[in-house]
């Protein structure tokens, strides 16, 4: 039996059983981190020691009788949630020797339930890309082929989880930064609903859209790690006191009776590969053949979405990323001269180009002038799109479409093209917009054998709904099964 090809529901049997140990499990994924991670590199931090320790407590926690759905279970986590003791560099250089002293609560939640961290993996720089080749130290690359991006901003969390180097992970999407990245490296990935899980300890980039979830290899492995994390945390106030369902348990309730709704506008989407396009409509007949139906929708301002986020994001991020001045904490560029000299410096060599570009943009939409023509006129078309949901989901429980409009592309292709690659995002702007959950599933492969996502957007708080399809479609497909050479 090959460790590493455990599910994380399949582990947790088998740990619970007593037929597997936490620390041999450890081991095996940290022998493979080792062997294969310099080909992929998903990782930014290994933590061998702390793991292991926390495997050998784990073990003793399981053989006293309180162990759960987590517990023993080797988990990654995105290198932007802070992680007490261990660095925690956002992929940029302005925090490459930060190391927080405390957990974000979601890592704190995981530790609770008994999972074991193995390290901290690459991203964009601040979250900020779709390909993961932003990050100020390495790039990752797609397992399934070494030559295309794993997407992003996610990339590492994806890669890992896809390259089996973990069970699971969690990352963050602010647009798109987890599903989209799920889509090409064929793995689950779910952002939940704006306010379902605490972003305390998740550094900022546009705080009104990040939000915290997890990847899988199986939609239950997302729904394990989904409960774990979710539920409301006093530290952040924007978290919803809302109650917390067993996520797991909902998913062998089927699809029979669900609604799933086709808007129009995606479809006929700028960019949109017919390949993937194909893809999207078997995956919908194949939902409509376990009970399902599906009926057409309307979301009029999804085409201004891209522009809408690009807009308010770098807003935020302008605000959000003014603490990094090398007073305070994180990177001081030295040498003379004045304050302002000194925050030159800093700012213009700890951060790489694509965070600049949007501190620039972010800035002058904020600025003196400006304010009203673009963040004011921007948040009234969300408030536009938002209503897009809401009267959709008047006519169904579900909406279907693709994750990404192509599969991998790849490496250094867009990297001169910034426009292009925002628009790599149009399917999953929306739900951040509107703070709707939402989850990629794996529900092809390309000619080239690259994966294609489907994507389900859900009401809010309604996870369990896009879940229940997600799960239905897996069960079908069995495309988790794959695996890259």
């Amino acid at each position: 039996m090959e460790l590493h090809e455990l599910t994380i529901a399949a582990a947790g049997r088998l740990l619970r059983r007593r037929e597997i140990s936490a620390v041999e499990l450890a081991r095996a994924h940290l022998g493979r981190i080792e062997a294969l991670d310099p080909g992929i590199g998903a990782f930014l931090t290994v933590t061998a020691e702390e793991a292991l320790a926390a495997a050998a407590a784990a073990d003793r926690r399981i053989a006293a009788g309180d162990a759960g759905p987590l517990t023993g279970i080797p988990l990654a986590v995105k290198d932007v949630l802070c992680t007490r003791g261990v660095r925690t560099t956002c992929g940029s250089r302005i925090l490459e020797h930060f190391v927080p002293p405390y957990d974000a609560t979601a890592v704190r939640r995981l530790r609770q339930a008994g999972a074991v961290i193995l390290g901290k993996l690459n991203l964009d720089e601040f979250a900020m890309g779709s390909s993961t080749e932003n990050s100020a130290f390495q790039v990752t690359r797609n397992p399934w082929d070494p030559s295309r991006t794993p997407g992003g901003s996610s990339g590492g969390s994806a890669a890992a989880v896809a390259a089996r180097l973990c069970l699971g992970a969690l990352g963050s999407d602010t647009g798109g930064s987890i599903r989209q990245p799920a889509s090409h490296c064929g793995v689950v990935g779910v952002k939940p609903t704006y306010g379902r899980v605490s972003r305390y300890g998740l550094v900022a980039f546009a705080s009104s859209l990040d939000q915290v979830g997890p990847f899988g290899r199986t939609v239950e492995d997302a729904a394990l790690q989904l409960a774990a994390i979710a539920g409301r945390d006093p530290a952040d106030s924007t978290s919803a006191d809302a109650p917390v369902p067993d996520f797991a348990a909902a998913l062998g309730r089927g699809v029979r009776g669900l609604r799933i709704g086709i808007p129009a506008e995606y479809r006929a989407a700028e960019g949109l590969d017919p390949e993937v396009g194909r893809a999207v409509e078997e995956a919908v007949a194949t939902l409509e053949r376990l009970g399902a139906t599906a009926v057409p929708v309307s979301l009029p301002h999804t085409r201004y979405a891209v522009a809408v986020y690009y807009v308010i994001a770098p807003a935020e991020a302008s605000s959000n990323l003014a603490r990094y001045d090398g007073v305070k904490y994180g990177l001081r560029e030295p040498g003379g001269g004045e304050l302002l000299a000194m925050y030159k410096r800093t700012r213009g060599r700890g951060f790489g180009p694509e965070v600049r570009r949007r501190i620039v943009i972010g800035t002058y939409c904020l600025s003196a002038g400006y304010y009203d023509a673009y963040y004011g006129k921007a948040s009234q078309v969300r408030s536009l799109i938002v209503r897009d949901f809401e009267e959709a989901f008047r006519h169904c429980d579900a909406i279907a479409c693709p994750t990404a409009p192509t599969p991998a592309f790849r490496i250094g292709e867009k990297a001169g093209d910034p426009l292009t690659l925002y628009l790599a995002d149009i399917f999953t702007i929306p739900a951040n917009l509107a703070g709707i959950p939402a989850v990629s599933v794996p529900c092809a492969f390309s000619a080239a054998g690259l994966p294609i996502g489907l994507q389900l957007l859900g009401k809010a708080f309604d996870e369990e709904t896009i879940l229940r399809l997600a799960h239905a479609l897996e069960g079908e497909r069995g495309l988790f099964r794959r695996r890259p050479c």
